[in-house]
């Protein structure tokens, strides 16, 4: 009788799986949608001669691709959480490839700008979208999830240098057009994630709709740490300008190095923050959030300080050691603010991108401006003390409970 009276045990229902095959579709995506975006940064020396460029010109391009890309991004993340977008993913490429087509053909610097301009439109519907495929396919392991997707842009990124400095940097701006190959190879995967994509919409409506998600911090905590997270990635995107936008005049002017090898130099460098990428995102699963942005933003200060008043040599090792640890900071802040304001993935991924992006440019714009006046040296003196923004982590609330 006393058998018969108990209660049957209840199964909890099953763990969802990591999809890594779309984990893995969306990172390559990812690193032809940056690798095409880096050659831009790359052929900056190339458009200079051509075009006859001031730094503040050249710093205008990279404002005009950043604008173009992060204005955009929280729109189109704001509307696809409303009304999910699966096949915007190839429709965004599209206007990337338009955008490297016109970029090698160019024949003005308004063309140029325009060019930048596309490329930058493809980018503002390609990362919240595609940031949210990442969440979609992580199986509760987000911060993993993230870091495998930023690695794909980030090794894109650096291989642009790298490509310019074999493929274009010897034949002219004209080879450019190759990589056009590039844009229809990402135009046919994200196909593919875009069906996948679909699938888990259809399925998501056919089941019961989920409760409506709340942060359990209030308002004002959850807008003083948006503030504080928005202020370093301010403090990592402008570093990173002076870096992507002008290490290799840096390196021409400074130790004299020839257009290819400054390219080298650069694309070691990218390759570092790819590098890094992997990191934040995981070690953030496990220890918290917080402690990897503490350790990335303002870990990185030293060697940011150091880094001006270094010969040829050091300059090489600090600006890798930089990239590694700085790299690791963006997935952890991404996850942290979204699961700040969970629901919103799509508007969290693109307000992050779009700013980053904006800071970006607007670090490009402004520190050319400052190259242009008083020296490319005095950019990296003054931005070596951006990372100690980092210490205004103290202030995020520790979410590790809320992550779990």
């Amino acid at each position: 009788m006393a058998m018969s009276e108990q209660s049957p045990t209840l199964t909890p229902p099953p763990k969802a799986r990591t999809a890594f095959g779309i984990l893995g579709a969306i990172s390559v995506s990812h690193l032809l949608n940056d690798m095409i975006q880096s050659l831009l940064l790359a052929l900056y020396p190339l458009l200079q001669a051509e075009f006859s460029l001031s730094f503040v010109q050249v710093g205008l391009i990279t404002l005009t691709f950043q604008l173009a890309s992060s204005l955009l991004q929280p729109v189109v993340g704001y509307y696809t959480d409303k009304y999910p977008m699966p096949w915007s993913l190839p429709a965004g490429m599209c206007f990337t490839l338009c955008g490297l087509v016109l970029l090698a053909l160019a024949n003005s610097f308004p063309a140029v700008l325009l060019a930048a301009a596309l490329v930058g439109t493809g980018s503002s519907v390609f990362h919240p979208e595609s940031s949210r495929v990442a969440r979609m396919a992580s199986g509760g392991r987000h911060g993993l999830a993230q870091s495998l997707f930023q690695v794909g842009g980030n090794f894109g990124s650096s291989l642009g240098p790298l490509l310019a400095a074999l493929i274009i940097a010897p034949y002219g701006k004209g080879n450019v057009a190759w990589f056009v190959l590039a844009a229809l190879l990402a135009i046919i995967v994200l196909l593919q994630v875009s069906r996948w994509y679909a699938s888990q919409h259809r399925i998501a409506r056919a089941s019961d709709p989920a409760p409506a998600l709340k942060s359990p911090l209030s308002r004002r905590k959850v807008a003083q740490a948006i503030a504080v997270l928005l202020i370093l990635i301010f403090s990592k995107y402008f570093y990173l300008a002076s870096i992507s936008s002008y290490y290799t005049f840096y390196l021409i002017e400074k130790f004299g190095l020839t257009i290819q090898n400054a390219q080298i130099h650069l694309f070691v460098f990218l390759f570092a923050v790819a590098a890094g990428t992997v990191i934040g995102g995981p070690v953030g699963d496990k220890i918290g959030r917080k402690y990897v942005i503490w350790g990335s933003i303002l870990g990185v200060a030293p060697f940011t300080l150091l880094l001006p008043w270094a010969s040829l040599w050091w300059t090489g090792v600090l600006t890798v050691i930089i990239g590694f640890i700085l790299a690791s900071a963006f997935s952890a802040i991404l996850v942290y603010a979204q699961e700040l304001l969970p629901g919103r993935i799509g508007m969290v991924s693109g307000l992050f991108f779009g700013f980053a992006f904006g800071m970006g440019g607007l670090g490009a714009a402004v520190l050319g401006a400052i190259a242009d006046d008083m020296g490319i040296e005095l950019v990296y003196k003054i931005c070596a003390y951006l990372p100690l923004l980092g210490i205004l982590t103290l202030f995020l609330p520790d979410n590790r409970a809320t992550s779990a």
